[in-house]
């Protein structure tokens, strides 16, 4: 047994160098490539992480820009139907003021209309009458006799 003791002295005693180069790679990867890797990562993972966040503050405010726009749309379209609903009524009381004019000449001229049927209408009643009173005068003077005058049958 003491010859396997000798022999894993042996061992570990030539191992100790093979040890030692480990210890001193695995400082020297720490050193030259997992910090400096390390450390672009971390830069990395953060201008990910910002641009993300970058790209989320974007796009909210293109929300917030994009309802502003909306908004200004609605408010003009309302103004728009507002300015033609405004038209419509001034057509309107124009046409119906319009209307209304020519509804009164209209009217105005019925009146004259009538006036002027009823003057001629007198007018012909009067000589009608005159008319009758002469063609009574002459009908009478045809059938009585000669010598009778016509006042005296009255």
């Amino acid at each position: 047994m003491e010859q396997i003791l000798t022999q894993l002295g042996g061992l570990v005693l030539g191992s100790v160098p093979t040890i030692l180069l480990f210890l001193l790679l695995i400082a020297a990867y720490s050193l030259l490539v997992q910090g400096p890797l390390n450390k672009v990562l971390a830069e990395r993972r953060a201008r990910t992480s910002g641009a993300v966040e970058q790209a989320r503050g974007a796009i909210s405010a293109a929300e917030a820009e994009t309802s502003v726009y909306e908004d200004k749309l609605r408010a003009a379209k309302a103004e728009i139907f507002a300015a033609r609903e405004q038209k419509l009524k001034a057509l309107n009381s124009e046409r119906d003021s319009i209307l209304e004019q020519a509804r009164a000449a209209t009217q105005e001229r019925l009146k004259v209309a009538k006036n002027e049927i009823e003057q001629s209408a007198a007018t012909a009643r009067q000589q009608i009458e005159g008319a009758s009173a002469a063609l009574s005068t002459q009908i009478l003077r045809a059938i009585l006799p000669a010598g009778v005058p016509p006042e005296a049958v009255q």
